[in-house]
Order: structure tokens, then C-alpha cells, then sequence
């Protein structure tokens, strides 16, 4: 399903403006959409335009919608810089199975920030010039909801360590060189959650990531699937985990450790594969640096390999991420099998977890991450939450190992809702 105004042009103007205090703090209460690392990024309110789509063609009948309507909108920009004009915020679910689909949001009010420059986009989809808006920065203090509660999902530990084991066996069984297995974790809150209170601490304690929320999906992920800038393309693999001690020494020492380590060099070997086979259709020229590096967050570390490349055939970010989906970072190898090894063992629907968020923009430029570090809010209840981890399984997994991995990395949302 596609909703979209029929008759009237999306109408976007975009201004420069001078610095209205920090991104995140702009948002009113109500849903918000974040795009923001570093202080930078885009932050958008209200709804113009939803654009839905279901199943396999998610990303396509989304990426043509949203094409048509930015050729057909009428543009006034005076900054002109990716992120400028109208821009989508959209998020996808990872399986085709999944009910979550795809969704692209056109907001009413966008702002940005990019170096030292700052503007302002107001989007009507009633083909009128849109009104003025007033801008009004508000600090929030770093609180977390009372008493949460937190408690297995779909899998209790015991049961999802068993489910680990499993996808070894069919390994070692020739299935599969590696899988990822995802769980989920349910948060029970005293009061209603606010979600710019969770993109506020999320922003805090991890700077380095990409901060997010789209349509009721917040998060700070370390990933970034691809970005597509004036025919640049680029994409941040990840694969590979430990946990920080927060020692220096011993976080040096396990650093080093990681990156001799064959298990988890052999996992991202794989995950680096998989970007680059993905993106080598699209692009004249792509780089992949001979040995990964280690990505140091505040709760683990990563290999990371950055692969670049130069956009040959006119395919919007979107596109690419569409074409990315799903890497083996967050499925596995060979992907196909990986899936059908996820859909059999890991006993959930993943939502819009490990699928593309970010956003686009009306000539194709953007960047989508990998829905990591997140949790899904309910639509029902605002005291309810769903989080999410997920740990690459290789022939050398060791189950108790990949659960305190996976303990790690729902460690920024924990954090966030329990503070």
C-alpha cells in the first residue's frame, strides 16, 4: 500500500538560518524523526506524505513513489547541500515476510546541520507554500523512567543459547558458513516512555553513532549500510565483536586480540564479501582496504572495514541500501540459506530490526544505516518496548560466549531506559 497525495505537488522551501541550539533539543513532543551524529544530521516533525510498501517489492514500490514525487514537487532551496529541499525519513523491515514493510516519511519541518551551516525546510503536500515556523530549542535533562523491567522475549536465555547451538550443528553440517542470530528483550517502564528523552541519552553516551527515529523506531547505530553523496558511495562493515572492560590496558590488549583473532576475521571477511559483490554492479571503481580496523564504542569494539566506490548507473541511496539488504553482517553466508536458517531457529519476526533506516533526499543522496542498538516502541502501549541484539554464529561460536555478546550490545539501550 502507498499513501500519497494524489492531485497537489509536494511544495518545499528551504532557507539558511543561524544556529537554533542543538538538533535533537528542536523536537516537540509527539512522534520525531533523527538523523544526528556528532550534532549533525537532520531532525524533522510533523507528516506531509507516508509512503507504505509490503513484502519482496518494499523497497521498490517505496523508491518509486517517492522518485515520482520528488520529480513533480516544487523546489525553492537557497542552501543546496545534500539533505536540502525534501527529504524522506524512512525505515524497512528485515524479512519480506515481516507485516512491518517499508516506510518513507515526508515530515512538515526539517532541520539541518552540516559544518557551519544550519537550515530550515518546511514541506506542504497541498500544493500551497508552506506557513513559517518558529524554532524553539529545549534542553532536556538527562532522566530515565522509573522501576523499568526487563524480560525475555521470544527466547529466554537458556532457550536462545540452545538456538545458537543449533545453527553451529548446521554449520558444522555444511548449511551455512556463518548466521546471525538476533533476540529480543521486552522493557516494562512505570511512565510513558518519551522517545526524545532515549535519543537524548543515546546521543550523550554514544556520539559516534548515527542517532535515529523513525516511526516509532529509536536507536544509535554503528553502521552505516551506505551513503551516497554526489556519486560517492560509501559503506561502513562491522563484524566482529568484544566487550570493553573499560581497563585501557586490557581494552588496548583485547583490541589487539581482536584483530588477530580468526574466528571473528573470518566473520567479517564474510560480512565485507557480501557489501562489495552488492555494490560492484553499481559502481565504475570499489576500494576494499586489505585488513579491517578496530572500532572502539563505549560498550565493545568492533572490526569495521570502510568500502567506497563511484556510482555508475544513477541508482539513488535508497536503491543501493535496497541492493545491500540483507548483508551478511546481519544475515549470514551464503545469504539465502543464512535466511532460511533465521527463520527456522530463531523463533521471531525481527520487525524493522537489522533492516535500512535513514533517509533520502530528492536527487537521490542520503544515508542508510543497519536498525541496530535499537528498540521498537509499541504502538498500544507507551510504558512497552522491544529491544533488540544479534551476534554473527561461525563453525568456532561458543553459545555462552555469543549471550554476553549479545548482553553488550543491548547495552545502549538498556542504559538509556534504566539509568
Amino acid at each position: 500500500m502507498t499513501i500519497a497525495p494524489a492531485l497537489a505537488p509536494l511544495v518545499a522551501r528551504t532557507v539558511a538560518i543561524s544556529d537554533p541550539g542543538p538538533l535533537l533539543s528542536l523536537l516537540p513532543p509527539g512522534p520525531g524523526l533523527s538523523w544526528v551524529r556528532r550534532g549533525e544530521g537532520l531532525v524533522g516533525w510533523g507528516e506531509a506524505m507516508r509512503i507504505t510498501g509490503e513484502g519482496e517489492t518494499r523497497f521498490g514500490s517505496v523508491a518509486r513513489t517517492w522518485a515520482e514525487t520528488a520529480r513533480h514537487a516544487v523546489v525553492r532551496d537557497e542552501v543546496r547541500l545534500p539533505g536540502t529541499g525534501p527529504v524522506a525519513f524512512g525505515s524497512f523491515a528485515f524479512s519480506a515476510g515481516s507485516p512491518a514493510g517499508g516506510v518513507l516519511i515526508v515530515p512538515e519541518v526539517v532541520v539541518g546541520f552540516r559544518g557551519d551551516t544550519w537550515w530550515l525546510t518546511t514541506i506542504s503536500a497541498d500544493g500551497a507554500l508552506p506557513a513559517p515556523v518558529a524554532l524553539t530549542s529545549s534542553e532536556r535533562e538527562l532522566t530515565a523512567p522509573e522501576g523499568t523491567r526487563f524480560v525475555p522475549g521470544a527466547l529466554d536465555p537458556q532457550e536462545w543459547k540452545a538456538a545458537v547451538a543449533e545453527a553451529i550443528g548446521r554449520i558444522g553440517a555444511g548449511e551455512v558458513e556463518k548466521v546471525v542470530l538476533a533476540r529480543d528483550v521486552l522493557a516494562r517502564t512505570v511512565d510513558d516512555v518519551d522517545p526524545r528523552d532515549l535519543l537524548a541519552r543515546l546521543a550523550t553516551d554514544y556520539p559516534n553513532c548515527w542517532t535515529f527515529s523513525v516511526d516509532g523506531l529509536v536507536g544509535a547505530t554503528p553502521e552505516m549500510l551506505v551513503k551516497l553523496e554526489r556519486g560517492l558511495v560509501t559503506s561502513r562493515v562491522l563484524a566482529g565483536t568484544i566487550r570493553r572492560t573499560q581497563n585501557d590496558e586490557q581494552d588496548l590488549a583485547l583490541a589487539a586480540s581482536l584483530a588477530r583473532s580468526s574466528k571473528d576475521l573470518e566473520e567479517h571477511e564474510y560480512a565485507v564479501r557480501s557489501v562489495a559483490d552488492a555494490l560492484a554492479p553499481h559502481c565504475t571503481t570499489t576500494n576494499v582496504p586489505d585488513s579491517p580496523f578496530v572500532l572502539h564504542l563505549p560498550n565493545v569494539m568492533h572490526l569495521a572495514t570502510d568500502v567506497t566506490g563511484v556510482l555508475a548507473d544513477g541508482a539513488t541511496s535508497l536503491d543501493l541500501a535496497a541492493a545491500l539488504h540483507p548483508s551478511a553482517a546481519v544475515c549470514g553466508t551464503p545469504t539465502p540459506a543464512a535466511a532460511k536458517l533465521i527463520e527456522s531457529v530463531e523463533g521471531m519476526d525481527r520487525g524493522r530490526y537489522a533492516g535500512p533506516v535513514g533517509w533520502v533526499d530528492a536527487a537521490g543522496d542520503g544515508e542508510w544505516g543497519i536498525a541496530l542498538r535499537c528498540a521498537a516502541l509499541s504502538d498500544e502501549n507507551p510504558r512497552l518496548l522491544r529491544l533488540f541484539a544479534g551476534c554473527g554464529i561461525v563453525a568456532g561460536s561458543d553459545p555462552e560466549a555469543e549471550l554476553a555478546e549479545s548482553e553488550a550490545k543491548l547495552l545502549p539501550i538498556r542504559g538509556a531506559l534504566s539509568r
